[in-house]
């Protein structure tokens, strides 16, 4: 009798877990019509310098006008540090930028989004980023607060993709059949990526709001597989050379391990010249990152740029 309960209760666990894994690798495989096995996964690159050089003066003066970024910046009350350190550096860089709290806090000016779960803090972020600003800006960019972005990288690093396109890039990471953008390195979306995303919103078969899984993945793996739906597929942002400007780690990491793996070449083994983000910063690290970036500069030393990106108005970013 014994025997045949622990088979019984044995047969049942294991089952339990067959069915658990049929219902998350359906879930993950969503929208995966003959279409989308025959996608390939893209490497973006950006703009060759030459090309920018053939562009006229007034060309230039009005690509620098028309690339306008939102910033959206997810953070929860544990995050205060954090958070000031954010909205006094890198943030006054964006065209606009505004934070989105899982609660009201009064030191600072956020965002209601009246939930701690991430996942639905950023749809409704999303959403409320669409529904406001579909029409003034053309690019949305998603990050932690431990995150540092150079903002006139990314708007360089975009110069030539056509926001009216679906783009979603970063840095991608591949789980399975699923291609996503970490979170970790922050995330771009075009405007038309927003409109898609935002049809799917009040659609829970095709943009589920808790996923209808055992085992809960992680809000950027539920992007990604709303934005399957929509024909929005992941791809990786990298410089002319192959490498990644969109970094889920700090530059102290890095640099520590292109000493390990390449004692030779410290600096080429470690990161791009064009990198536009960098993750797991401490607040004072935050600050050095701004210094090193946009005060600190060398006598006579003159950066000949071919096209500049004007400050917001009122701006008083560095």
């Amino acid at each position: 009798m014994l025997s045949e309960s622990s088979s019984f209760l044995k047969g049942v666990m294991l089952g339990s877990i067959f069915c658990a894994l049929i219902t998350m690798l359906g879930h993950i495989r969503i929208g995966h019509g003959n279409r989308m096995h025959h996608h390939e996964h893209h490497h973006l690159q950006a703009p060759n310098k030459e090309d920018i050089l053939k562009i006229s003066e007034d060309e230039r003066m009005e690509l620098s006008k028309s690339f306008r970024v939102y910033c959206i910046i997810l953070v929860k009350p544990k995050d205060v540090s954090l958070w000031a350190a954010v909205k006094e550096t890198w943030t006054k860089h964006c065209d606009k930028a505004e934070f989105f709290s899982s609660e009201n806090v009064k030191v600072f000016e956020s965002i209601n989004m009246e939930t701690n779960d991430m996942w639905l803090m950023m749809r409704k972020a999303y959403k409320y980023a669409f529904d406001k600003y579909r029409d003034q800006y053309n690019w949305f960019f998603l990050a932690r607060p431990t995150t540092f972005a150079i903002i006139e990288n990314l708007k360089y690093f975009l110069l030539k993709k056509d926001p009216s396109q679906p783009f979603y890039l970063g840095h991608t990471i591949k789980s399975g059949d699923l291609e996503y953008v970490s979170m970790e390195g922050g995330i771009v979306l075009s405007v038309e990526s927003m409109k898609r995303l935002n049809s799917l919103l009040s659609i829970p078969e095709k943009c589920p709001e808790q996923g209808g899984m055992i085992w809960k993945i992680s809000e950027d793996k539920q992007l990604a597989v709303c934005l399957k739906y929509a024909g929005v597929f992941a791809e990786n942002a990298e410089d002319a050379e192959g490498k990644d400007v969109f970094n889920t780690k700090s530059v102290g990491l890095f640099i520590k391990e292109a000493m390990t793996n390449h004692p030779n070449q410290v600096v080429e083994g470690c990161c791009s010249d064009m990198a536009v983000t960098f993750n797991g910063l401490t607040p004072n690290q935050m600050h050095v990152m701004m210094y090193g970036v946009y005060r600190l500069r060398a006598f006579g030393h003159i950066f000949n740029d071919a096209l500049v990106f004007l400050p917001p108005n009122g701006s008083d970013n560095d």
